[in-house]
């Protein structure tokens, strides 16, 4: 089929044809975008945290009863026994935070004693004892595990530091950038003067918070906190999570009347509330893509529609001349084609532009080489869907009927 008549046809009725053009080109600037920004937040929903959060839970002991410094010391430890001795239990630490937790402690770290300079670099503190690795469920990629001997209290009237971490890979990048070789061995300061020598290195452990630019640089430290506020953080045997959550729930309530247990939740669960604001993102945006779909889809089939019954004397003619029904739909589906183009190069090129502000307004990835084309395809196969069905209501109009209407 010719498409120098249908074009010709197309500029006498200009103006609703463009309109459905730049609706196809706002569609596909915004739906590509759109597509662009979610990808983002779901790759930032599924960043592994490091730890074995199918089978990890946290929850809090806190004491409403005044209990002396050496007390609250006696009374962490039996907790740890007790927790650490249930059957299902792999390891378990009293801690103050854990990766996404969206709360907890961080310390600047330098290379050279004395107050904070540009090339300070922060980093997530976690405080754990000799068991900390096994909770976390990391693995030391490099270095050794802290000996029991090397973890120590923290004491009221002494605010150094201990003197070991073990730090993640991507902090020893950070605080290191031109090392070639082990990150073990090497010393960096925390609190201005305090020197941390570094016994070993991990692969991954998330910050607490997880829209921190330095979500990965974290650094595990062995100190114990002995406060009326105890986090515990349990790890469990597969498939015992659920089980043992209430379970021991109930025993440290029972072992201890002066405190309550609360704050009982799974890693998936902190996920979930970590990541709320990303994930009702997503559900907004694609609810606009989907609904912007459907407004073109509506668009096409409307103006399709309405070129059918302006045109019914002009299909007639055609069809009595011989024209076949598959002639008539392929009419209407290169008409629909030709505007499909114009509107999908419009918005190819009002996408990028649009992803280039974005990417400098807001320091967003730049959108994926597929995700245009992609887009352009859905689009294109939308706009020939909306218009077969007025394509085949015109191609079903009697020869004899039509050249009878005024």
């Amino acid at each position: 089929m010719d498409i120098g008549p249908i074009w010709r046809a197309m500029l006498r009725n200009k103006a609703g044809f463009v309109l459905i053009a730049l609706q196809v080109a706002v569609t596909l600037t915004i739906m590509v975008n759109a597509v662009g920004i979610i990808q983002e937040r779901s790759g930032r929903i599924d960043r592994p945290s490091g730890l074995d959060e199918e089978n990890t839970f946290a929850f809090a002991s806190v004491l409403f009863t005044e209990y002396e410094r050496e007390q609250r010391k006696v009374l962490i430890d039996e907790d740890l026994d007790l927790i650490r001795s249930t059957p299902g239990v792999l390891s378990a630490i009293a801690s103050i935070s854990y990766p996404l937790r969206q709360g907890g402690w961080s310390m600047s770290l330098s290379l050279e004693p004395g107050n904070q300079t540009p090339e300070s670099v922060s980093s997530a503190i976690y405080f754990v004892d000799e068991h900390g690795a096994d909770t976390f469920d990391v693995e030391v990629i490099d270095g050794k595990n802290f000996a029991p001997e090397q973890v120590t209290w923290s004491s009221e009237n002494d605010n150094t530091w201990p003197a070991y971490g073990i730090i993640t890979e991507a902090l020893g990048k950070e605080m290191w950038p031109d090392e070639t070789g082990s990150y073990v061995g090497k010393t960096m300061f925390i609190n201005d003067n305090d020197p941390v020598n570094v016994v070993g290195v991990i692969d991954n452990l998330q910050a607490p918070w997880p829209s921190w630019t330095g979500l990965e640089r974290s650094m595990l430290v062995p100190q114990r906190r002995p406060s009326e506020f105890v986090r515990y953080i349990v790890r469990t045997e597969p498939g015992l999570r659920d089980e043992l959550m209430p379970a021991l729930e109930a025993a440290l309530a029972a072992s201890n009347k002066d405190r309550i247990i609360r704050d009982m939740t799974t890693m998936e669960e902190t996920r979930k509330l970590a990541y709320v604001g990303d994930s009702a993102m997503i559900k907004i945006l694609s609810f606009i893509v989907l609904l912007l779909t459907i407004i073109t889809a509506l668009g096409i089939v409307g103006l399709a529609s309405f070129n059918v019954s302006r045109r019914t004397r002009q299909i007639g003619i055609r069809r009595a001349l011989g024209a076949s029904k598959p002639a008539v739909v392929r009419y209407f589906m290169i008409e629909n084609s030709i505007v499909s183009a114009i509107g999908l190069t419009l918005g190819s090129a009002l996408a990028i532009g649009l992803n280039i502000v974005m990417v400098d307004a807001f320091s967003l990835e730049p959108l994926a080489w597929y995700v245009i084309p992609v887009g352009v395809l859905v689009l294109w196969v939308v706009g020939q869907l909306a218009v077969a069905g007025p394509a085949r209501r015109a191609s079903n109009i009697a020869p004899a009927i039509a050249t009878r209407s005024s």
